[in-house]
């Protein structure tokens, strides 16, 4: 099984629990780690898994559409690319909110979720 990752993609969206998120919006960023089976089968992109699709994917969510809480966002999109690209085996996206409303010093706040496709 190979791995593909697309780490760090940085979207402006409107998410949040506070009317100030939704209205001011804010920096988010992504990583997706995708499991994909793609060792011996040549060099064709059909092979494999179009990654300029999946950021496609993510970058319309994540501008479109409003969540709550990231941990929605991060459920949704799992559960768009398990759906949208079928060589997907499992896969892992992180939603970083590194602007945060909490006081005090800290350097991210992000929620995880994973997904298998033998558990679909």
């Amino acid at each position: 099984m190979g791995r593909i990752a697309l780490i760090g993609l940085e979207f402006y969206g409107r998410h949040g629990v506070k009317p100030e998120e939704g209205a001011l919006g804010a920096r988010f960023l992504v990583d997706v780690e995708l499991e994909v089976a793609f060792e011996g089968k040549g060099d064709r992109l059909e092979a494999t898994v179009d990654y300029a699709e999946v950021h496609r994917l993510v970058a319309e969510v994540v501008t479109s559409e409003r969540f709550y809480l990231i941990e929605a966002l991060a459920d949704t999109l799992a559960d768009k690319l398990i759906q949208t690209f079928p060589k997907i085996e499992s896969l892992t996206v992180r939603v970083h909110k590194p602007h945060a409303p909490l006081q005090g010093v800290f350097r991210d706040v992000y929620a995880e979720v994973s997904r298998n496709r033998a558990d679909i």
